[in-house]
């Protein structure tokens, strides 16, 4: 069973190629999914394996410091990583397609936001030959508002729709990089992209991912009414009641590695 199921009660309305997804935690839902959800965060920040190599070294105490220095330490770096990491689940559990990169992994400072497009999802077609991009921005706020939305929008519909090329070979680029054939030919079909731009706008979808206190603000209903049907348009609330205290505790947890 996912992250999500485990975790929350979902509403899922779908109205043609627009879908618009509320997520509400269940009773002991959170409690369900602590753990699992705290090595989601570490394996964003860092492979398990490698992690698990430097408690082998050097001790559990040292290799929590490591993983710490790769985390954010302010409210707000917390707050948005913690939104693009629950969007990048969201995508591989709920759609199917591949977030593919980890680039929470590749920041600049721990406390720096990424430029560039929040998530990229990708893939191919039922038939598995066309390519298929999922384009997502995330927020996270202890008080989602209109002004929020607009934003996220913008970003979404800046570039004609499509994935920034930056973001897109900052995939590309990484999935070449592996040693696994399916990754490269992946980078490869996306590094292409970036030079054809050959996909239709129907097979780039988008997300607008949220995830706050106060629940599902009305403008969020408003803007995916006001979206247009040349693709399929996600957008979704996560309401967590405490979402800052929530940040902070699953953040601690993320960081204890334990002692055993």
């Amino acid at each position: 069973m996912g992250l999500y199921n485990k975790w929350c009660d979902a509403t899922k309305n779908k109205d043609k190629r627009k879908r618009y997804w509320t997520y509400v935690e269940k009773h002991g839902g959170r409690d369900d999914i602590r753990d699992d959800l705290a090595e989601t965060i570490r394996s964003h920040y860092g492979r398990l394996e490698l992690i698990a190599e430097d408690v082998k070294r050097l001790g559990y105490k040292v290799a929590a410091k490591i993983l710490s220095e790769s985390m954010p330490q302010t409210v707000k770096g917390r707050s948005g990583d913690l939104g693009e990491i629950l969007a990048t689940e969201l995508v591989e559990e709920e759609i199917g397609l591949r977030v593919p990169v980890r680039r929470l992994r590749y920041k600049d400072g721990r406390n720096m936001a990424m430029r560039g497009d929040d998530f990229i999802g990708a893939g191919y077609d039922k038939a598995g030959e066309k390519l298929w991009l999922l384009k997502g921005e995330a927020k996270s706020n202890k008080s989602l508002g209109k002004s929020t939305v607009t934003s996220a929008r913008k970003v979404l519909d800046r570039d004609n729709g499509r994935c920034t090329p930056d973001s897109l070979l900052f995939v590309a680029n990484r999935l070449l990089e592996s040693n696994d054939a399916d990754d490269n030919a992946l980078g490869r079909s996306l590094r292409d992209e970036v030079g054809l731009k050959s996909l239709r706008a129907d097979r780039i979808d988008h997300m607008l991912f949220t995830i706050s206190g106060n629940g599902p603000h009305a403008s969020l209903k408003d803007d995916l009414d006001a979206t247009g049907t040349n693709r399929d348009h996600y957008v979704v609330n996560i309401h967590v009641a405490d979402h800052q205290d929530f940040i902070a505790a699953i953040y601690k947890k993320a960081e204890d590695l334990g002692d055993e």
